[in-house]
């Protein structure tokens, strides 16, 4: 394809590329995705002012009194920040009652939705282009004496320059002399792949040179990432993006990806803060309840996880194994995974974060045995590791600071379970009782209350909490509980393998509460 010089000599890249996000509209169309009024505000503050996207759009009119206290806070507090002119809502070509609806709300800016394809305009209108037009310059001549800002969204566009491109020239031919601050052309279906985006987003700017257009990607065939890309690179001054691509169908193009590629391989300018789009992805992950990728790029669980041996040991050498999507950038950071593949390197730099010191016949023999539990298809993590050392060498470690001495939990129809605990914790013995909502959740409790009551110490905080099995849907099978602890900046992750849940989550609680004491004790 040729370097970014020879590339950007043929394109017609802009300086700048305005970046909306379109999570808490088009992304809440995800199926299943629903955000009540706070979490919007919650993600909606965090896009504005962490990640510093330059607009974002949060809503369609009159959809719900939800919605509008939704529209309601946003747009209050942006108002506050002085940042309301970067809040849009979605809006109709029905004559005042998306404006009436938007203004009554606070909002300043209104996405109109009118039809970019014959097709839409003549089958679900049943009007004709001059017809759509006239109701279109109603709307806004109305939104301007309200003083409300318009961008238009020309839907089906992609379709509309594949099948009726003289209907879309009309309306830009009009449309163009108005006060339309933006021209969105989207690909509603996700029909086109990047020559096409590149053909017809050049005949846009041709044609209408003083024109701002934005594009909005659909991912139905794996492109929108792409897509968005082609369309920069044949003059689009905007783009529009969700967190973690969510949106109807095959979702959008995810503001991560979408973010990389532009300053990484085509050196464009954009106001987002790197920094935090992990932050939102989690944020919006919790809230959607559509979990991300493990191997989804820049946010994905994985992606800067290493497993081979020789690519930590490249690592270690001279960073042979690294791209520009430094884990840093991004406020993460790079881990060396445990299997059968990790191999001396993988495992030196696990130890090394630990502060484990082995000798090389010590590391051969946990070597030995972390590779065994990845040909039995163990997940083995960082966390594991003093664990399996200690059970491999057995000598010169020190025993466990916290033993389960006994522990008894109940569970009766229509009561709440009933935990009893006794642990020794530094050689001395605590006793205590808690009731729960589960079985675990009354273990924890009890074991809260002898930190807190015993010792007057704090406990951990539970962050995450996951539960799988091996495939095959065995009643038999094996439970693997991974829990996700916090104490301050420490993050602590440990793993329990056992028939029984509860048991297997007690197991990886007692390994957290003896890296938690031996971290202390430091």
């Amino acid at each position: 394809m040729g370097t970014v010089e020879q590339i950007n000599t043929y394109t017609r890249i802009p300086p700048f590329i305005e970046i909306m996000d379109s999570t808490l509209r088009d992304g809440e169309q995800t199926n299943g995705v629903s955000f009540l009024p706070h979490e919007k505000l919650m993600i909606a503050r965090m896009l504005l002012n962490d990640i510093n996207v330059d607009r974002v759009e949060i809503a369609s009119a009159r959809v719900s009194e939800g919605e509008k206290d939704a529209v309601k806070m946003i747009c209050r507090y942006a108002k506050s920040i002085g940042k309301l002119k970067n809040v849009e809502v979605l809006g109709f070509v029905d004559g005042r009652k998306s404006i009436d609806w938007i203004d009554g709300c606070g909002g300043t800016t209104i996405n109109l939705l009118a039809k970019g394809s014959m097709k839409h305009c003549s089958g679900q209108l049943h009007k004709t282009v001059e017809e759509h037009i006239d109701d279109i310059l109603y709307s806004l001549e109305y939104a301007r004496q309200k003083g409300m800002g318009v961008n238009i969204y020309l839907e089906d566009w992609s379709n509309g320059m594949k099948d009726s491109p003289e209907y879309v020239y009309k309306m830009l031919d009009v449309l163009t002399k108005t006060d339309i601050m933006r021209f969105m052309l989207p690909d509603t279906l996700g029909v086109l792949n990047p020559l096409q985006v590149i053909e017809f987003m050049r005949k846009m700017v041709k044609r209408y040179p003083s024109a701002h257009f934005d594009f909005h990607a659909h991912n139905d065939y794996d492109l929108a990432v792409s897509n968005s890309l082609a369309a920069v690179l044949s003059g689009a001054k905007g783009l529009h993006v969700t967190v973690n691509g969510l949106g109807e169908r095959c979702g959008n193009a995810p503001l991560s990806s979408v973010q990389v590629i532009l300053k990484d391989q085509f050196h464009a300018k954009t106001s987002i803060h790197e920094d935090r789009l992990n932050d939102i992805s989690r944020l919006v992950e919790g809230y959607s309840g559509i979990a991300v990728a493990p191997n989804q790029p820049i946010v994905g669980e994985n992606v800067f996880t290493q497993v081979a041996g020789v690519h930590a040991d490249g690592d270690n050498k001279a960073n042979l194994y690294t791209n520009a999507l430094v884990p840093e950038r991004f406020g993460r950071k790079r881990e060396y995974a445990l299997g059968k593949t990790s191999g001396k390197a993988n495992i030196d730099r696990n130890l090394q974060e630990l502060g484990l010191e082995l000798t090389p016949e010590q590391t051969q023999k946990v070597t030995q045995r972390i590779t065994e539990l990845g040909d039995r298809k163990e997940i083995v993590t960082q966390a594991d590791l003093p664990f399996i050392v200690s059970d491999v060498l057995k000598h010169n470690v020190p025993e466990d600071k916290v033993k389960l001495v006994s522990y008894m939990v109940s569970s009766a129809y229509g009561l709440k379970p009933i935990a009893s605990v006794k642990v020794e914790i530094n050689g001395s013995q605590y006793e205590a009782d808690a009731m729960g909502d589960g079985q675990y959740d009354a273990f924890v409790k009890a074991l809260r209350k002898i930190y807190k009551k015993s010792l007057g110490r704090t406990f951990p905080i539970l962050e995450n909490y996951s539960v799988t099995i091996p495939p095959g849907g065995r009643t038999d099978a094996l439970v693997q509980t991974v829990i996700v602890w916090r104490n301050g900046d420490m993050t602590i992750r440990t793993r329990g393998l056992d028939a029984d849940q509860t048991e297997a989550a007690i197991k990886a609680t007692l390994k957290m509460l003896n890296i938690f004491e031996e971290t202390n004790a430091e």
